[in-house]
Order: C-alpha cells, then sequence, then structure tokens
C-alpha cells in the first residue's frame, strides 16, 4: 500500500495564514485596536503595536486597563478558535477560500474573564499568548499573559471561561 504524497509546506504555510487572517479579519474591533497574529506552527503570538489613542493616562504615559484587557480578550478568543480550527485547517477540510468569502465559524463566547493587572503598560507594542487549560464542546477555560520587552515581566494576566459554539455536521 503506498501512501499519498503529502503536500507541499509552502502550500500547508499558506492555508494555515489564510485562515487566520480570515478568522481575525472577521471582528472588526481587533482591526480597531490594530492587533495583528504572528504565527510559528500552532502557537501564536498576538501584537498590539503602540498607537496614543491606547494611552489610558497620558501624564504616566500607560496604556488604558480596557485596551489592555481587550487584547487579553481578543488574544485567549483568537487563540481558542484557532486550536478549535487547528485540525481541520491541517487536514484541508476547512478551506481558506470558505473563511474569506462564506460565513465565518462561530465564535467562542466570553462566560466570565478576570483580569490581573500586575504593571503599567508603558507606550510601546505589547504581546499577549494564549494557553488553552480545556477545551470540551460546551465550555472551555483559557490562560492568557501579557507583556512587553520582557515576558518574564507580565503586565497583565487574565483567565477567561468560555461558551462553546455548536460544531454542526
Amino acid at each position: 500500500m503506498t501512501r499519498a504524497r503529502p503536500e507541499p509546506v509552502q502550500v500547508v504555510k499558506q492555508r494555515r495564514d489564510a485562515a487566520l487572517k480570515a478568522l481575525v479579519d472577521g471582528v472588526p474591533y481587533i482591526g480597531f485596536l490594530g492587533v495583528q497574529f504572528e504565527r510559528l506552527g500552532d502557537e501564536l503570538t498576538a501584537i498590539m503595536p503602540f498607537d496614543e489613542k491606547l494611552l489610558g493616562n497620558p501624564l504616566l504615559p500607560a496604556l488604558h486597563g480596557g485596551a489592555t484587557a481587550a487584547f487579553l480578550e481578543i488574544t485567549s478568543i483568537i487563540g481558542l478558535s484557532w486550536s478549535m480550527l487547528w485540525e481541520e485547517i491541517e487536514s484541508g477540510v476547512l478551506d481558506p477560500e470558505t473563511l474569506t468569502h462564506g460565513p465565518l465559524p462561530r465564535l467562542p463566547k466570553t462566560i466570565d474573564f478576570t483580569v490581573d493587572y500586575l504593571r503599567s503598560g508603558l507606550p510601546r507594542d505589547a504581546y499577549a499568548r494564549a494557553q488553552v487549560n480545556r477545551s470540551g464542546r460546551r465550555y472551555a477555560s483559557v490562560h492568557v499573559e501579557a507583556w512587553q520587552d520582557n515576558r518574564a515581566r507580565p503586565i497583565a494576566q487574565a483567565t477567561g471561561h468560555f461558551l462553546m459554539p455548536r460544531r454542526d455536521g
């Protein structure tokens, strides 16, 4: 029995990148905050480039707590959605064209989200990564950390619980 020849790595990378772009572009608030996602394999790093509109206290100056919390929540939801869709993207079952031109998959809905502000966010780029602690058919738990210059010195962390969308099919 012969195995099917694997897809070229460039095709797989293009499919992953197109799926991530479609997922992120489907949420206008992500664009408003300027949040971008960098992908290495199945790991996502969110980047919130500094912008004056993100300042809460211009005298310090410090990032607004709401912008920080939104950044953490966005990172959690996209990270959770990415992990949920990963198998379908990898297998080619989920075509990025479907994501781009068709209806987007439903995103998880926040049940609760608790943010711990650890230090003031400075007027510079911020980074975040989410870790899915549990993901089932109905419920998921995610931990996320945000940092600026040094990942060992996070500016904020959060834990969120999410209602998973129904997967029809």
